[in-house]
């Protein structure tokens, strides 16, 4: 199965210990940020023109929905990251006293976005803020019943942001079936679309409704290390 292993193999690429862990840092989070933002900047018209000739948006409904979206949630991020990577205060009892409570957020791994055909720049861009604002490195697979806008964002991603850690794959129903394996094969590997979840794994069984909300993805896509000192 040529895509099971296409698939296989970006996942592995982008997996501890593979990263080395060069996402966990602020200055590789905020550097794809801004990489997001100018490839928004440097690509608007055509991508104007590829919403158009393909979904018949104009250009003022593909601002709304699609540019603008994405453009709003890179400057929260950039805006907020710190606050959202700075060590949390923890409740302990007092019969802990003098001893104190930290909770450190942590990246939870490898994400995997799967785009929708409806709004195929903002579902992908989009979720794709929130799990770089984590730390996380990300599995991209945009929706084949866009394709030109698919075909775009395979050949214009990998020229703007990290290809090491961000991965987009291509395809159909076979990509699909791929993905599902992936997923019950590989623990660690997230779900993030227009519903966001995350798998029963450890301690991270819950699930929330997303509607480009990058603050809830980075919340999502990290977990809580504790830290507890005297």
């Amino acid at each position: 199965m040529p895509y099971a292993n296409g698939f296989n193999r970006k996942y592995e690429e982008i997996s501890p210990p593979h990263t080395d862990d060069k996402t966990r840092g602020v200055d590789w989070r905020k550097a794809q940020l801004r990489a997001i933002l100018r490839l928004i900047e440097e690509n608007e018209d055509n991508l104007f023109q590829l919403l158009q000739s393909e979904l018949g948006k104009h250009p003022v409904e593909s601002y709304r929905d699609e540019i603008g979206i994405v453009k709003n949630s890179v400057d929260q991020a950039l805006s907020c990251i710190d606050q959202w990577m700075s060590p949390k205060k923890g409740w302990l009892p007092l019969l802990f006293f003098p001893a104190s409570r930290t909770m450190l957020p942590e990246p939870l791994g490898v994400v995997l976005i799967l785009g929708s055909w409806n709004f195929p720049i903002s579902l992908i861009l989009d979720p794709l803020i929130g799990a770089i604002s984590a730390g996380n490195t990300v599995m991209l697979k945009p929706s084949e019943l866009a394709p030109n806008c698919a075909s775009f964002l395979a050949k214009i991603i990998p020229v703007y942001l990290d290809p090491k850690a961000i991965k987009v794959t291509e395809g159909g129903k076979e990509v699909s079936k791929c993905v599902d394996l992936v997923v019950y094969c590989h623990d660690g590997l997230k779900f993030v679309t227009g519903i966001v979840g995350t798998n029963g794994y450890d301690n991270y069984g819950f699930v929330y409704l997303h509607i480009c909300l990058s603050r809830l993805v980075a919340s999502l896509c990290s977990k809580y290390r504790e830290l507890r000192a005297l």
